[in-house]
């Protein structure tokens, strides 16, 4: 059996920890995300995934703190998504997902690279600066291509620790992949079950068949053995906890190499990598 465990972390660039499985709330609504948060965290997730246009900081913020998980055990990701007002929105993020003095997010990224590259410059300095305050722990990017990543190199004082993209087997992008993992930046993979259009294919049926899982739970682990940090997400309490049980099983190599032999560059979400 894999040492994968629930408990299983990644040791980052900046050398904070994250866990290796989080949680997502990407299209959830604020009453909602409040909730499912709640329901992941008692379900074991130690790491929620939130962003400034999913319009859901502040009730995140709510349900870790009204949870009986300390923050310290909690790994909190926002991301930035405006080019205007760069600090002041930083600021409250980190207010609303992390109230109070000495409030911090331990992983603030930016969210897409279309603001153009001297705004890209002008961001990541704003978020190198809220390193420096304590608001939060570690940096990185969203959705940035390899070009994005090489140009970061002639300014960024902290490079970036995270890089997170759509990622799952028919879209495996490993041009940024083999970039990321030889300049020792984590891979996130947002939409990891291919917002459930990928459910029939054959090759997916048969080794959920085959494993005794579903599809969900057989992408997820796919995710997790490529050494990538998948971010599930559902609104209903009985997948969400469905989806943190992947780890009383393992992918073969043959299963594997049948789940990386579907990619098509195919995305299901917009594909900001490509941005001037």
């Amino acid at each position: 059996m894999s040492s994968l465990e629930p408990s299983t972390t990644i040791t980052l660039s900046s050398s904070t920890k994250i866990p290796q499985l989080g949680f997502g709330v990407y299209r959830s609504d604020p009453e909602v995300a409040e909730r499912t948060v709640t329901t992941a965290l008692e379900a074991g997730y130690r790491h929620i995934d939130s962003a400034q246009w999913y319009f859901n900081e502040a009730e995140v913020g709510s349900a870790v703190q009204s949870s009986s998980v300390p923050r310290s055990s909690i790994f909190l990701t926002t991301k930035l998504g405006h080019a205007d007002r760069i600090v002041e929105r930083l600021n409250e993020s980190v207010e609303k997902i992390a109230p109070g003095d000495g409030g911090y997010v331990d992983l603030f990224l930016i969210h897409a690279p279309s603001a153009g590259p001297e705004k890209r410059k002008e961001q990541w300095k704003a978020l190198e600066d809220l390193v420096q305050q304590g608001k939060a722990k570690a940096i990185g990017v969203s959705n940035y291509g390899v070009k994005h990543l090489q140009e970061m190199e002639g300014y960024a004082k902290i490079p970036p620790a995270v890089n997170q993209i759509e990622l799952h087997p028919w879209c495996q992008q490993p041009d940024i992949v083999d970039y990321c993992q030889s300049h020792n930046i984590a891979l996130e993979a947002y939409s990891p079950l291919v917002q459930a259009q990928k459910t029939s294919d054959p090759t997916l049926q048969k080794i959920a068949k085959d494993t005794g899982k579903s599809w969900a739970q057989v992408l997820i682990r796919w995710s997790l053995q490529r050494g990538f940090i998948p971010l599930p997400k559902s609104d209903t309490k009985e997948r969400i906890i469905a989806n943190k049980d992947v780890f009383d099983f393992e992918l073969t190599k043959e299963q594997m190499d049948a789940l990386n032999g579907l990619d098509k560059d195919e995305h299901v979400c917009l594909n900001p990598t490509k941005c001037p």
